[in-house]
């Protein structure tokens, strides 16, 4: 059969004669011609190297031996059938800024990767990886992280270390939960997590400083965190194709939103959701809301008061951090990273909201979407804000 490996071999008068069949002479002649262009990046210390589309099943011997390629930069590997990285890459290739790992069958990243100190762009997109190693954390110059199309379950927190990183797309996997010390990475300009089975979205990570794209469209999201959008440098929130959500914060009014097949589900399983009902409406709000206002209410609570009082004390000396004993475990969490902000006065809100709804078909995006399930939350501080909001202001 025309491709197979085949070596025949026969005595004949005390000969040993031997013939490489046509498939083995291929393959020997793609070996060779792989050996050459090594042979040719060593001599000529160039930095890119180029093996997209060789089969290969193992990093080549060539690439690794003695000293490896001290000057090469960048590595492509695309569409091989390559199941691990050696232990000692960082060690031959030390200087790599790029490395190219799409479409292979990668099923874990050795934790030496953390010695490839100069690497700015890892892509390991439509591979088998299972699980990411924390050491990850430690390629500190590493500013694109693609891992697209794997079977990762969970993230490691410290991916929260990567402070130069500015993308990162974890989308098509099979993630429930995104690490809240996401929010630590400062850099971070665009985040796509579409097509998994995440149920919300820390509220820690509106706290991101460069985020300007933020997707998750094709998830299980029932609601979105109060402060979504209310950063000036996130521009584009696309959530297309979350059927259980059906109200957006009022920050995203002004924003390039993607939201088609929203809303279209009239059952939302989790019995704990809490509830926002205006008219036949039904909108889920976050699960951090432990309680809801009317133009009513004029006295807030004991504890919300509190932490307002606290909030306002320390935020006026920055370099003084609340001391940990002051607050017990659960509200020492919000006073780090609030509730939400008020859409009126931008205070920000620890324990109560006041919402008010405003249906999408009444704003100018009823057009370009062409629902009229959803709606714009607008989360207040107190009756007096919320008698004051307007979206169209």
């Amino acid at each position: 059969m025309k491709g197979e490996l085949s070596l025949l071999i026969q005595i004949r008068d005390g000969v040993i004669q031997w013939e490489v069949k046509e498939g083995m002479a291929s393959s020997v002649s793609m070996a060779s011609e792989l050996n050459s262009i090594i042979f040719i990046a060593k001599q000529e210390r160039h930095k890119n190297l180029f093996l997209n589309y060789r089969n290969l099943n193992v990093f080549p011997v060539e690439l690794l031996k003695d000293e490896g390629l001290q000057f090469l930069e960048r590595l492509y590997m695309k569409r091989n059938l390559l199941t691990t990285l050696p232990v000692n890459l960082a060690q031959k290739l030390p200087n790599l800024i790029e490395l190219y790992l799409h479409s292979n069958n990668i099923v874990f990243i050795p934790q030496d990767i953390k010695s490839l100190t100069r690497l700015q762009s890892l892509d390991l997109s439509d591979n088998a990886l299972q699980v990411i190693c924390p050491e990850i954390g430690q390629l500190r110059t590493l500013r694109q992280l693609r891992l697209f199309n794997n079977q990762l379950e969970w993230l490691p927190q410290e991916l929260g270390n990567l402070k130069e990183l500015e993308t990162l797309d974890v989308s098509k996997n099979l993630l429930r939960t995104l690490p809240e010390q996401l929010h630590q990475c400062v850099s971070l300009k665009c985040l796509s997590a579409d097509r998994n089975l995440l149920q919300y979205i820390p509220r820690q990570l509106c706290q991101l400083p460069e985020l300007n794209e933020l997707s998750m469209a094709g998830n299980c999201l029932k609601s979105l965190p109060l402060d979504l959008g209310r950063s000036i440098k996130l521009q584009f929130v696309f959530v297309d194709s979350n059927v259980c959500l059906k109200g957006l914060p009022s920050y995203l009014y002004n924003k390039v939103i993607g939201c088609n097949g929203c809303g279209i589900s009239p059952n939302v399983s989790d019995v704990t959701q809490r509830f926002l009902t205006f008219g036949d409406m039904k909108v889920p709000l976050p699960s951090e809301v432990k309680c809801l206002g009317t133009e009513a209410d004029r006295v807030l609570t004991l504890e919300e008061m509190a932490m307002r009082t606290l909030h306002e004390a320390y935020s006026s000396n920055r370099k003084d951090s609340l001391p940990e004993y002051l607050l017990p475990p659960s509200l020492l969490e919000l006073f780090q990273c609030p509730l939400g902000h008020c859409h009126r006065c931008s205070q920000p809100m620890f324990t109560i909201v006041y919402p008010k709804l405003f249906r999408l078909r009444d704003t100018s995006l009823a057009g370009v979407h062409g629902r009229t399930t959803l709606s714009f939350v607008a989360y207040c501080c107190s009756s007096y804000c919320l008698q004051m909001f307007d979206l169209q202001g």
